[in-house]
């Protein structure tokens, strides 16, 4: 049996001598929180903030290039194709902009967004696939448009809301919903192949699938509001495994590499690594916070933002603190929440008859439920203080 390492003192507490060797390249303000995940071309990092704006930024300064407003937070995490950048608004459209300018080439418009409850953070992100692009919505459509002319080519309607963003192959486009199923659909066409109910909970009977699927070989995996990890054939969405933590949702999406899947998850506030094939464990590490966000694989650390402030990278093999940065408004505000031995204080109360004040208290410390962007010696990712970082990684550890 492989052991199970638990490195207690190191990620909780953060006071260990494990300083990030930290040399901030710039840092990018907005006036919103920023949930979505940066991308990059050679000479720009795109992003979407709740200020309701698009933003280019210029990957050497961080100075703007353009933005882009639209009438709603831009909580989607976009995706480049030619000339242009495409990313959906809580305002319950799809845009697709002119990446050196910023112009509008074409906008569709769903039936209208709306948000599930107070952790409904993301919004679906478009994927492109062989011209066509595929994206969720709050109106319970996943729609499959023309990545030209902004027509839609079909839609296929679920039993609530889409928020996952989809997966193509070859033939098949996948995703989860709110409605507790997870899909598979003919891409030409959105006729349904077939659809997996997951388990239920017994505060989460319906087992929401809230966010993306990882397609590895011939499997699929895929996290839930009912506590469990996913394991499926992508040929016919027969059960693998699946692996149930009894402390909460699983909401991050999960990576592979080198054989094995990672994952953080929600009320447990503990990161994974498991054997991909089997589904056993390999080992896991403790956490004081959710990890909602993907994490990603370079040169054998694995990085990942969590709701504490703080963006981790980890040993790919037994999950060792190798590096690990703070945001602005953590270091302002941790002792606000935690105390020095790393929990939470006494007197902080996470969720009290008013949600929101836990919630808010948590976001105030630059809570990072982007997934990072590693490139060469950088990392960017965006936080609930409203920037969007670009740090230099240590160069033994990238």
């Amino acid at each position: 049996m492989k052991r199970v390492i638990l490195f207690f003192l190191s990620v909780i507490s953060g006071i260990n001598g494990l300083s990030a060797q930290e040399k901030v390249l710039w840092k990018f303000k907005t006036e919103g929180r920023i949930y979505s995940s940066p991308i990059s071309d050679d000479q720009n990092i795109y992003v979407g903030s709740g200020d309701f704006n698009f933003y280019a930024i210029e990957k050497s300064s961080g100075k703007e290039v353009w933005r882009f407003e639209t009438k709603g937070a831009v909580h989607s995490s976009p995706s480049l194709y030619i000339e242009n950048v495409f990313f959906g608004s809580a305002d319950g459209s799809l845009y697709a902009v002119n990446r050196q300018d910023g112009s509008l080439k074409w906008k569709f418009k769903s039936k209208g967004e709306k948000s599930y409850d107070l952790w409904d953070y993301y919004l679906s992100s478009p994927i492109i696939s062989e011209g066509i692009i595929y994206w969720g919505s709050g109106d319970g459509n996943i729609y499959a448009i023309n990545v030209d002319s902004g027509k839609l080519m079909w839609k296929f309607t679920t039993g609530d809301i889409v928020h996952a963003s989809p997966v193509v192959d070859d033939e098949k486009l996948y995703f989860g919903g709110f409605d507790g199923y997870f899909y598979a659909l003919n891409k030409k066409n959105g006729n349904l192949i077939w659809k997996f109910n997951t388990i239920g909970a017994t505060y989460f009977p319906k087992g929401e699938v809230q966010k993306g699927t990882l397609l590895h070989g011939n499997t699929l995996f895929f996290g839930s509001r009912d506590y469990n990890i996913y394991a499926l054939d992508a040929v016919n969405g027969a059960g693998k495994w699946n692996m149930r933590d009894e402390g909460g949702w699983i909401i991050s999406e999960p990576i592979d590499y080198k054989g094995n899947v990672y994952f953080g998850t929600s009320d447990a506030h503990v990161f994974y690594c498991m054997d991909a094939k089997s589904g056993q464990l390999k080992w896991k590490a403790p956490l004081n916070m959710r990890v909602y966000g993907a994490a990603v694989a370079k040169n054998d650390i694995i990085y990942f933002g969590c709701f504490n402030g703080k963006i981790y990278g980890l040993d790919y093999l037994n999950g060792e603190i190798k590096w690990e940065f703070q945001t602005d408004a953590s270091k302002e505000n941790y002792a606000s929440v935690y105390g020095k031995d790393g929990h939470f204080k006494e007197d902080f109360v996470l969720y009290s008859e008013d949600l929101t004040v836990g919630e808010n208290a948590i976001h105030s410390l630059g809570s990072i439920l982007s997934t990072p962007l590693v490139e060469d010696q950088m990392i960017y990712f965006g936080s609930s203080d409203g920037k969007l970082y670009a740090v230099e990684l240590p160069e033994n550890e990238i």
